[in-house]
């Protein structure tokens, strides 16, 4: 196929890339060239996807039997490109979040039926919150795009070159050793993807012409919170102790649930965080590699990354002050 990325040199933009040129596409870029370098093999196209010029210099008389969407967060933006596109290619992919779903984290059982945010598909930023721009930015794919659409939806996602920062966080913290801060249950079933796997599944829906939305967040219960960190111990050959404290001691002290900690959610807030359902994808062809694979292959990418120059979120900053840290586990030693 002929492929165009909107994005695609970040995190899953980039593994859908990586993915399309293993599989012998043709791959178009579209970015400004600023959060990431193009993989090789690509045609990069500079630009702008806020400027109407840039879109359709882009467009110009170039046909496309894919686009692939990945970095559209505001629905009047995506609508603009949406129009300009339209003509220029049969399928229009959107990559959302399961954060399009106002019911999650609270509600367990979420599937593609739930109900969205509402959110017009020509607002601006400043009409609401990621998810609410989300749920725009669907409706202004499939509203308006002059083809077949699909969305994809994913849950929580890891891997290599990882630009939100939990695995890695987790990963640079464990390394140092001694006694680490872990929060809430061991036991905790989770439920993690890697962007690898979206990007693989993206790329055969894209060449079947699917339509609908596609949740994408792995398997239920595919690690839990204890196996997974473990698993950062054993990759990173750390010394290190995970000391784990429970969620209401964890409140009580001040802890930013999901970001400070990355991932944890305190039992009172997490009923549906890692229950919503990858059934439909899981039945389209979605395939699932071990969490344990994710978290050794990020390392093998981290290491050799000097540590002031990993990225540790965008939009926010994830992981605990170093003496934070230590004033809690000071604090947790007394109490037990």
């Amino acid at each position: 196929m002929k492929i165009l990325v909107i994005g695609g040199s970040v995190f899953l933009g980039r593994a859908i890339v990586d993915e399309a040129l293993r599989r012998g596409h043709e791959v178009t870029t579209f970015n400004r060239g600023r959060s990431g370098a193009d993989l090789p093999g690509v045609e990069a196209v500079r630009g702008d996807r806020e400027s109407t010029d840039d879109l359709r210099r882009l467009a110009g008389g170039r046909q496309w039997d894919a686009v692939i969407d990945v970095c559209g967060f505001v629905p009047r933006v995506v609508l603009e490109s949406v129009r300009t596109l339209s003509g220029h290619a049969p399928h229009y992919t959107f990559i959302s979040s399961i954060s399009a779903y106002p019911d999650w984290p609270g509600t367990s059982g979420l599937d593609e039926t739930s109900p969205l945010h509402e959110c017009p598909p020509d607002v601006d930023a400043e009409f609401g919150d990621y998810g609410v721009l989300k749920a725009g930015c669907e409706r202004a794919v499939e509203q308006h795009f002059d083809g077949a659409a699909l969305i994809i939806q994913p849950g929580l996602i890891l891997g290599p070159h990882e630009n939100v920062g939990r695995l890695p966080w987790w990963l640079t913290r464990i390394s140092k050793g001694g006694r680490v801060l872990a929060p809430g249950d061991p036991a905790l079933p989770i439920q993690l993807i890697d962007a690898r796997d979206i990007a693989a599944f993206t790329l055969g829906q894209a060449a079947r012409g699917t339509t609908g939305r596609y949740m994408t967040g792995g398997v239920q219960g595919n690690a839990t919170y204890g196996g997974w960190l473990n698993d950062c111990v054993e990759v990173t050959g750390s010394d290190a102790e995970l000391v784990w404290a429970d969620d209401e001691f964890l409140v009580g002290q001040g802890v930013q649930m999901w970001t400070e900690l990355p991932l944890w959610y305190p039992a009172a807030d997490r009923e549906g965080v890692w229950t919503h359902s990858s059934a439909k994808a899981i039945a389209a062809g979605l395939t699932c590699r071990p969490v344990r694979e994710t978290v050794r292959d990020t390392w093998e990418w981290l290491k050799d990354i000097p540590e002031e120059r990993r990225s540790f979120g965008g939009r926010m900053h994830h992981g605990i002050a170093s003496d934070k840290e230590a004033h809690i586990l000071a604090a947790w030693d007394a109490r037990s």
